[in-house]
């Protein structure tokens, strides 16, 4: 099976948006280098949301690059599916996307998306390493992230710490309850304007 990896941009006292679902300047850092990242999927969907295309500090790409081409499926809560339409069936990285909601695809939504909807954590990862194999299965940060975490199906915990302080909004963790252990960061990497961490899961 590959890695779960638990994964966001996060402000330095730990929101992965406001509280209207605004992330302000937590992808700032997404366009302001001179690397290009190749984007997975169909390359006829913006996901800068700009028109440009992502553009990385040298550093930050060299590190992004790899893992989005490792991605194999992304789990995302229905929350942020609504958000970006689900990318219009063309994920950014990775050829599945498994959505955790209880309530089911909407009725015509690109058929052709390889795009699956189930209302269980531990489900929503059974069927993410079955599709994705030995590629790595991304799970967005937040409410339902903080779910996988807390049933112990999150094998790494991935920030990209943007130095902004946000008071208030949607937590990384999401409301997650007890303590879970990490181990010491094993990647740091200084970007501009972020600073990219990665923690294994103690086990």
């Amino acid at each position: 099976m590959g890695t779960v990896i638990m994964h966001n941009a996060v402000s330095v006292d730990g929101f992965i948006a406001d509280e209207n679902d605004d992330v302000g300047p937590l992808h700032d850092w997404y366009f302001n280098g001179d690397t290009p990242i190749a984007e997975g999927g169909d390359q006829q969907y913006d996901h800068s949301g700009v028109g440009s295309g992502f553009k990385l500090s040298r550093a930050s790409a060299e590190y992004v690059r790899p893992i989005w081409e490792a991605i194999g499926a992304i789990v995302m809560g229905r929350t942020l599916f609504d958000l970006v339409n689900g990318w219009e069936g063309r994920p950014p990285a990775g050829d599945h996307v498994i959505v955790v909601s209880h309530r089911p695809k909407p009725e015509g939504w690109h058929p052709e998306a390889s795009y699956h909807f189930v209302d269980d954590v531990t489900a929503a990862i059974d069927k993410a390493q079955e599709l994705a194999g030995e590629r790595i299965v991304s799970v967005n940060a937040g409410d339902v992230g903080s779910q996988i975490l807390a049933a112990g199906l999150v094998d790494e915990v991935a920030m990209d710490v943007v130095p902004v302080v946000f008071g208030s909004g949607k937590r990384y963790f999401g409301g997650i309850d007890g303590q879970h252990l990490l181990e010491d960061p094993h990647v740091v990497i200084q970007g501009d304007g972020v600073l990219h961490l990665r923690f294994r899961v103690r086990r």
